[in-house]
């Protein structure tokens, strides 16, 4: 399915550290950040804080004498069945992360081949996933993920999947008019998070921010018990702001 060309704020971030992690690549001795600033373009503030997350999620190191080198888990991206692997468990580890940060379940879809995908999962005693009482692959219309989705594709992708999977009413907040739900995925800002206000089950409520990787849709997502409502949009807010490691290693 075709996706909507509007880039989301993450992927500005990624496009800047692919460039960085050229750079670092191509002085195996090691290079420093104003070396980097100067073939990059980057200005130092911004890169000063994209060297900080790179540092924290593996992909370079900084030396003795300053200047940065490739880092270990850039290394083990490498290919086939070891790069799979290693890929998974960075992006498990970088789930982990943001459950403890946000206090809620996370979650990685994708769009694959028609279907809502949810690929890898971080919750906990503390932080539990939310029932699947209904398919995700047959309620994108009423779940946060599967709007993310949906809002990343165009109209007759859209129009493709609901042809497949019928709009049933879940919950009394289920939107089950076509028109009506394409009009608020028109509507949906990229950089805004998509919430589900107990549209999918009553008792929860969720927000997804997208993740688009090479051609295919994306998104992060949270979910929360009713009671804690009230830390939907700080936790989404949260969730957007650091989707940029995932999409990272995604990416590469």
């Amino acid at each position: 399915m075709a996706l909507k060309p509007e880039p989301t704020a993450p992927f500005h971030s990624v496009q800047y550290a692919l460039r960085v992690l050229e750079t670092v690549s191509k002085h195996g001795n090691g290079v420093t950040d104003a070396q980097i600033s100067r073939e990059t373009g980057l200005p130092t503030g911004h890169l000063a804080s994209l060297l900080l997350t790179l540092r924290r999620e593996g992909y370079v190191e900084q030396v003795s004498d300053g200047a940065y080198v490739i880092g270990a888990s850039l290394l083990l991206l490498g290919s086939g069945a070891a790069r799979r692997q290693a890929l998974e468990d960075r992006l498990q580890h970088t789930l982990a992360e943001l459950r403890d940060s946000v206090g809620a379940a996370v979650y990685l879809s994708r769009y694959v081949d028609g279907e809502v995908s949810v690929t890898q999962v971080a919750d906990g005693p503390l932080t539990p996933a939310v029932n699947e009482w209904v398919d995700f692959r047959s309620s994108a219309h009423a779940s946060a993920v599967g709007k993310c989705l949906l809002a990343q594709l165009d109209h007759d992708g859209r129009r493709d999947h609901i042809s497949r999977h019928r709009t049933a009413r879940l919950t009394s907040r289920t939107i089950t008019n076509e028109r009506i739900l394409f009009s608020q995925l028109d509507a949906q800002a990229a950089t805004v998070p998509v919430l589900d206000l107990q549209e999918y089950a009553v008792g929860t409520v969720c927000a997804a921010v997208p993740l688009t990787a090479g051609s295919a849709a994306g998104c992060l997502a949270l979910s929360l018990p009713i009671e804690d409502a009230h830390r939907l949009r700080a936790a989404a807010e949260t969730l957007s702001r650091r989707a940029a490691p995932v999409l990272l290693s995604l990416a590469l």
